[in-house]
Order: C-alpha cells, then structure tokens, then sequence
C-alpha cells in the first residue's frame, strides 16, 4: 500500500490528531511516518505508541524578537532540507500537516516534489501556518462553517478533529479505581492541555481544601516541569477522607475524563474534541494569549452548541461559583452530556481516509527504506 507523513509536533493538540490518523491508516493497510518536534511534550506522548514511526524534524517557533527569529530561520531552513531529503528517499502518496512550526518545511518540500499535500486545521481561527500555506494544499479540512481566505471552495472539506481510539468513554467507577480514587465520590478534574496552565494550576491548590469539604475530588494535571506529582488527602466536613492529586501528565485521558463528572479546561480543540468523544461536561477557560484568541473562538461555539460552559480567565471567583454550581446539578450535568452526544456523531477520520486515499497517485505509491522510529 501507500506511505504518508503527517506532520503534527509542538503540542499535544497536533499530536494527538496525527497519531489518530497514523493509527487509522494503518488499520487499511498504509505506513504512516509521523514528524514531530523535539519539545519534552512530544517525547512524553510517543511513549505510548512504540507501534508507530517518528522523525523528529528541526524546527521552532516563529517570533520577531531578534535572537529568536534568527533561531527560526535557521531551525527552518534544516527543516526544510530535511523534509526534502526524507520526501525523496521515501517517495509518499501524501502529505498531510496539522499545522504549527513543525509543518512549513514539509508542506512546501511536498509540493516542490509533487506530492498531494494535504492540511487540518481544527480551531476555528485558523493558525499562522494554515492561514500561508493553504494555497499549496490540494485538501484543506476546515471545522464547519469556518472559511480561509484565498483557497479555492473545491479544495476545503469541513471535518472535526481526529480523536485516537483510545480515547472513549470508559465506566466511571472503573475509571477512577485505574487513577486511583474513590469511587463513590465525585470527581473534578482540572485539565489544561498537555503543557499544563498554571492559572488553573494554582486556582486548583486555593480551591481543593473547599472542593474537599464538600466530599469532591479533584485531579490536576499542571503540565511538564510544573512540579512533581503529589497526592493530598484532605477531610470532608464529615470527616471522611478526599483525596486531592497533582500529576504533570496524564497518559489515561479516557480514564481521567470518564471519571469525572466536571472538567476544567482549557478551550484547545484538542481537549474540546476529547470531551466530545468522552461525553463529559466542562467549563472551559479560554487562554487570553492564544495565536489570534482562538481559543475564545472555540469556546463561544462550544458553548453554543450547548457543549459547555465557559468562564473567562479573569473572573476566577466565576469559576468557582460555576463548579460548585454545577458538580451538584445532575440535571444540568445529564443535560450537558446529551448535548455532548449530538455533537459526536460524525467520525472525521472516515471522510479524511477515503478522501486522502482518492488525493493519492496511486494506491501502491513507490516505496524506499523506512527510517528508524525515534
């Protein structure tokens, strides 16, 4: 069958999509090679997936300080060579980039080749990355309803955001016995993305006393390098004990997601799309500082599909009257988890499959050497 590279390092929000793509066209049969970048982040992820192949591509982010832009040119340009170098020696039947720094130098090493190119954008203010190089995709898979400037109606499909098969709703008791709670007792779970956000990290720590009183949960995952993982046991007003832990990842986001009822988190379309697929409520916190506050525009229609409920970063005592509010309404936690049903029911890997293997030249592109899986 066919070879494709997908490139989705930088962020767990790239990843995790290209991981679940690599995984699907494994399952009819194609080879998929993955490039990423080298951040702690990815390295972290890839763990779990020994199964699949891994380049780590040069390559960091664009900014205009002058230090830093000269890192960029220069990451880029090996980037680039790089790309070209592994595009001719392994010949793909596609390109596929989720966007970020990891994706320019092998979009554009693709199209010099003649390889279909193919881009996903999940946010619905499309990024820096999708927004430049659109125009050299032959597909560009866009969330419904969002357009991009300058690239031709015929080339945009309108699809979600791959989730991996992993991620599915698990049995809450289940669930929580894997992470090591109680199982009687409800769960708040604070989940800022897979770099962790500190704001939420710290309202988590002034909360969890209160949260503890009222018998609730939590568990936080703060994010790579923001401390080590710790487990409290606090006292409800009961005096029974609620356990409280911080961990700085999370490898079981079925699990953490099916064992709670409320989540925190962030508004990436990563973490909505996860929701989604697990059925669990949330308020969302859109990070203010976001690339083109995309985050807000994911949130707003998150919220207005009746996904959630979002809360902005500068209103904390919003926050927690919004928990405590809504980890006790079971009527409107049932409510939230039909909306989250309907938003579920279409899977965009089956669009993306059929469609990426129609863009391809042939079925059995021509194939070299495979590299050596990071």
């Amino acid at each position: 069958m066919s070879i494709y590279l997908i490139s989705c390092g930088g962020t767990g929000g790239h990843l995790s999509p290209g991981i679940a793509l690599a995984e699907a066209l494994a399952s009819r049969g194609h080879t998929a090679v993955l490039l990423i970048s080298h951040k702690r982040v990815d390295a972290r992820l890839v763990e779990k997936y020994p199964h699949l192949r891994f380049e780590r591509i040069p390559g960091s982010p664009f900014t205009l300080k002058p230090a830093g832009l000269f890192g960029f040119i220069v990451s880029q340009s090996r980037g680039f060579f790089f790309s070209m170098r592994l595009v001719r020696a392994l010949k793909p039947a596609g390109i596929v980039g989720f966007g970020g720094f990891t994706t320019a130098a092998l979009i554009v090493a693709g199209k010099l080749c003649g390889v279909p190119v193919a881009l996903h954008e999940a946010n619905r203010v499309p990024g820096r990355a999708i927004r430049l190089l659109g125009r050299l995709a032959r597909r560009v898979y866009l969330p419904p309803g969002v357009t991009l400037p300058g690239v031709r109606s015929s080339a945009v499909r309108h699809v979600g955001l791959p989730v991996r098969k992993e991620i599915s709703r698990q049995p809450q008791e289940v669930a929580r016995l894997r992470l090591g709670l109680e199982p009687n007792q409800k769960v708040l779970a604070i989940f800022g993305g897979s770099q962790g956000a500190t704001v939420l990290n710290e309202w988590a720590r002034r909360e969890s006393l209160l949260l503890a009183a009222d018998g609730v949960q939590l568990y936080c995952v703060t994010g790579l390098g923001k401390g080590a993982a710790e487990l409290m046991v606090l006292k409800s007003q009961g005096g029974v004990p609620v356990k409280a832990v911080f961990v700085p990842f999370c490898d079981q986001v079925a699990d953490l997601l099916s064992a709670s009822d409320l989540v925190v988190a962030r508004a990436g379309a990563g973490s909505i799309a996860e929701l989604i697929r697990c059925g669990t409520p949330s308020v969302v916190v859109p990070y203010p500082h976001a690339a083109d506050n995309h985050q807000q525009a994911n949130a707003a229609y998150f919220a207005q599909e009746g996904g959630g409920v979002v809360v902005e970063q500068s209103d904390l005592l919003a926050l927690s009257r919004e928990v405590r509010g809504l980890i006790f309404d079971d009527a409107r936690l049932g409510a939230l988890r039909g909306n989250l049903k309907n938003m579920d029911r279409a899977d965009p890997l089956d669009l993306i499959l059929s469609d990426l293997e129609a863009l391809a030249p042939s079925a059995t592109a021509g194939r070299a050497t495979e590299p050596t899986a990071a």
